[in-house]
């Protein structure tokens, strides 16, 4: 019962600190700012950057709730299975320290789901400035002029547009294009353009609004899955925390003296330690799952 009131008195601490931003709190965030700023990738700061531009990033108080809530969660966990004040400690910091893996993997997806959107947009957007220009070079300049993309695809457009006039076609501003966005309408669009500019630009109207139908048809089911994976995560996060009061069952069913007695056993607590960890491991993997590939078609 002590961890429980220690477990709520670190809460207490952590929740107040981090509403006044100073003392430790203070002293932390900028540590961790520091860190943050010499050792996480440069992909990695350009894809926060735009989360943050784009209003998604937590807030100080939200991160700290999490760090709250991972390192209680931690505590219980520890304190159930082993009755250890050394073991609950090591258990919270692990847990907290797991934190910005998930802040990464929860940018990515954000990012990701903001890219699509943006290749969407340029997609629907280049096709019907074809119907008025017949040209593709002109269709990017107008989408470029119209202000409807953002970084970082606006400037990838924009190289589109002056490789186009440096090497005199639209081979290279394509390649360039489909190397850095490989989605399937983007190769499809840039194929079909490529047939047009070989072609002529002749009877392309019905070709290009069957794509435009394509799209959005594909754009409805990269919404539907993103719909069913939030539910689906939802699901496994509370299925991954059931898991883990499973050992209050084995508790109940052989009593808690004799499962105390059992830690004394080295084997059992190693037993008990690979438990936790596969259920960890178990819970991380779906978290990956759930933030990775978000918004690919």
């Amino acid at each position: 019962m002590e961890i429980i009131v220690i477990g709520i008195i670190i809460v207490f601490i952590i929740l107040y600190r981090s509403s006044k931003g100073t003392g430790v709190y203070k002293f932390i965030n900028e540590q961790a700012g520091k860190a943050y700023e010499k050792y996480a990738p440069y992909s990695y700061k350009e894809m926060r950057k735009k989360v943050k531009e784009l209003g998604l990033e937590y807030t100080p108080r939200q991160y700290a709730v999490q760090v709250a809530i991972f390192a209680g969660g931690a505590a219980v966990v520890g304190y159930m299975y082993f009755y250890n004040i050394f073991v609950v400690i090591v258990y919270m910091i692990i847990a907290v320290s797991v934190i910005p893996y998930i802040t990464y993997l929860r940018c990515k997806r954000q990012y990701s789901e903001f890219i699509f959107e943006q290749i969407q947009v340029y997609c629907t957007n280049t096709i019907m400035e074809f119907a008025t220009t017949n040209a593709f070079i002109k269709s990017l300049e107008g989408v470029v002029e119209s202000g409807v993309l953002e970084e970082p695809v606006l400037s990838d457009v924009k190289t589109m547009v002056a490789l186009s006039y440096e090497k005199g076609d639209v081979y290279d501003s394509i390649k360039y294009m489909d190397t850095k966005y490989p989605y399937y309408m983007v190769k499809n669009m840039h194929q079909l353009f490529l047939q047009v500019t070989k072609e002529g630009a002749k009877d392309t109207e019905e070709t290009f609004e069957n794509m435009l139908s394509d799209i959005d048809m594909l754009v409805e089911g990269v919404y539907r899955d993103r719909s069913d994976r939030a539910a689906f995560h939802k699901q496994f996060l509370t299925y991954g925390i059931v898991l883990y009061g499973l050992i209050m069952l084995i508790q109940l069913l052989i009593g808690s003296e004799t499962y105390i007695a059992m830690l004394d056993n080295i084997f059992v607590q190693i037993i008990m330690h690979a438990v936790v960890l596969i259920n960890s491991l178990f819970l991380l993997s779906g978290e990956k799952y759930y933030n990775e590939n978000v918004g690919v078609e």
